[in-house]
C-alpha cells in the first residue's frame, strides 16, 4: 500500500517483468512470487521492473524501494572466468553475480538478494551453515590427532622387515628431526611416503610408531570415513586438516591416509565429477603446503597402487614407496616372538614350526594366534598359554576361509 494524503490506498503490488509491445501484452510478478499475464492494459510510459501498484482497476507506479526483498546467505564454490559466482544455498548450487566487484574467494559466506541473485555483501570469510556440517562439527582436523604419548608404540613394537624398519627410522632422522640441516643444504624435503602392499602386512602399525618415535602430531585417517555427500565437504576438511598440521605446536606432524586410493582413485572419462574434484584437490595441497613452519609429512597407505591417480606418485608429491611384502621365515619368527611380550605364556611355545607352517601369512594373520590361544588356555581356565594352546590356535586360524584379491589369496 501507498499514502496519498490523508487517504491510505490499499491494492496488490507487482513489478512489471516484460512488455510485448507488438501483442499488448505485460508480464508481472506478485511480490509473494505469483506470476500472471496481463492483456488489453494500457500502461503508457512504464517499463520493465517497474514497481506498480494495482488499485480499483487502476494502476499507480510506485518507489522501487516498496518491492519486499529478502536477504539470503550462500557460500561461494566457485568463481567462473567471466565473473559468474557459484554458491552453494543449502543443498543446492545457485548462479550469483558480483555487480559490485567485491574481492570474493572461495568458502567466503555472502548475502545476496532474493530478486536478483545479485552478492551485496561479505559476511564471513569462512563458511557459515544452518545444517551440522562435517568440516566443522561431526568432524574436524582435531577428530582424527593421535598425541604422541612417552610409553607408546616403539620400533621394538614391529616384528620382521629390518629394511622397511631401516628406512622408516630414516624418515625420522631426515625429514623430521634433521629439517632444518636439509633446508641449509637447500635441499628439498619429501613431502609424501607411499606405503604399499597386501592387507594385513602392518602398514598402518608403522606409521603410528613412526609419529609416536617422532614425537609428531599425528593425523590418522581413514579415506572413506572423511568422504561426505555434500558438495565440497570433503575437499573443505582436507584443506583445514593441512592447515591444522601446519600450525602444529609440537613442529612436526605427519597426516596419514590409510586406503589413500578411496580418495584418489585414477581419473578416467568415467570418474564420476565429485571424485575427480577431489583427487585435484588432493594434489592442490600436496603442491601447495609449506614446511617452512614445521615439519608436515604425508604418508599414505594402499594396497591396491595400480588404482591411484598417475598425477600421485610423480616427484614431488609421493617420492618414496615403501613395498610391504609378505612376511618371510625370519620375519614370521620374529612377529611371533614379539607376540610373547604382552602375552603370559610358557617357554615351550613351537615358535620356528609354526612360522614354517605359516607360508604366505600377513602379520595380521600370524598375530591372530595369540588371541585364538589365549581363548583356549581361558576356557580351560589357565592363566598361561601353552605350547599346544598356541598349536591348536594355529589349526584353527588355518582352517579360515581365504578372501580372494585380484585372483591372489589373502592371508
Amino acid at each position: 500500500m501507498c499514502e496519498n494524503s490523508d487517504e491510505t490506498i490499499k491494492g496488490e503490488l507487482l513489478k512489471i517483468v516484460h512488455l510485448d509491445e507488438e501483442t499488448g501484452t505485460v508480464f508481472v510478478r506478485y511480490s509473494d512470487g505469483r506470476t500472471a499475464r496481463l492483456n488489453n492494459v494500457d500502461f503508457g510510459s512504464f517499463s520493465a521492473n517497474d514497481v506498480i501498484l494495482a488499485h480499483e482497476g487502476g494502476f499507480q507506479k510506485v518507489p522501487a524501494q516498496v518491492w519486499p526483498h529478502s536477504q539470503l546467505t550462500s557460500i561461494v564454490r566457485k568463481i567462473l572466468s567471466d565473473g559468474t559466482v557459484l554458491g552453494e544455498s543449502g543443498s543446492a548450487i545457485i548462479v550469483l553475480s558480483n555487480p559490485d566487484g567485491l574481492n570474493l574467494e572461495l568458502d567466503f559466506t555472502v548475502e545476496f538478494d532474493s530478486g536478483n541473485s545479485a552478492i551485496t555483501r561479505i559476511i564471513s570469510k569462512e563458511p557459515i551453515r544452518a545444517r551440522q556440517h562435517l568440516a566443522e562439527e561431526e568432524l574436524s582436523p582435531a577428530s582424527f590427532l593421535v598425541k604422541p604419548q612417552a610409553d607408546g608404540l616403539s620400533f621394538e613394537n614391529f616384528g620382521g622387515y629390518p629394511s622397511v624398519v631401516a628406512r622408516a627410522k630414516e624418515l625420522i632422522e631426515t625429514q623430521l628431526e634433521r629439517r632444518d640441516e636439509l633446508e641449509k643444504i637447500g635441499a628439498r624435503p619429501v613431502k609424501g611416503i607411499l606405503f604399499t602392499g597386501p592387507p594385513g602386512t602392518g602398514k598402518t602399525h608403522l606409521a603410528r610408531i613412526i609419529a609416536n618415535q617422532a614425537g609428531a602430531d599425528f593425523y590418522d585417517i581413514s579415506g572413506p570415513a572423511i568422504v561426505s555427500k555434500w558438495v565440497g565437504d570433503t575437499e573443505e576438511l582436507l584443506r583445514k586438516i593441512f592447515e591444522h598440521a601446519k600450525n602444529s605446536d609440537r613442529g612436526k606432524a605427519i597426516i596419514f591416509f590409510d586406503e589413500i586410493d578411496s580418495i584418489a582413485e585414477s581419473r578416467t572419462g568415467d570418474s564420476h565429477e565429485a571424485s575427480r574434484r577431489l583427487v585435484a584437490q588432493f594434489l592442490t595441497l600436496m603442491d601447495g603446503f609449506e614446511t617452512n613452519k614445521n615439519a608436515t609429512v604425508v604418508i599414505a597407505a594402499t594396497n591396491r597402487a595400480e588404482a591411484l591417480d598417475p598425477a600421485l606418485t610423480r616427484p614431488g608429491r609421493f617420492d618414496w614407496e615403501i613395498e610391504f611384502g609378505l612376511p618371510s621365515l625370519d620375519d614370521r619368527i620374529e612377529i611371533l616372538t614379539i607376540g610373547t611380550q604382552s602375552i603370559r605364556c610358557s617357554s615351550d611355545l613351537p615358535l620356528v614350526e609354526i612360522a614354517t607352517r605359516a607360508h604366505d601369512w600377513s602379520a595380521a594373520r600370524l598375530t591372530s594366534i595369540w588371541t585364538e590361544a589365549a581363548l583356549i588356555a581361558a576356557s580351560d581356565k589357565r592363566e598361561k598359554i601353552a605350547g599346544e594352546d598356541l598349536a591348536q590356535a594355529f589349526e584353527r586360524v588355518s582352517r579360515r576361509p581365504e578372501r580372494k584379491m585380484n585372483g591372489k589369496s589373502e592371508r
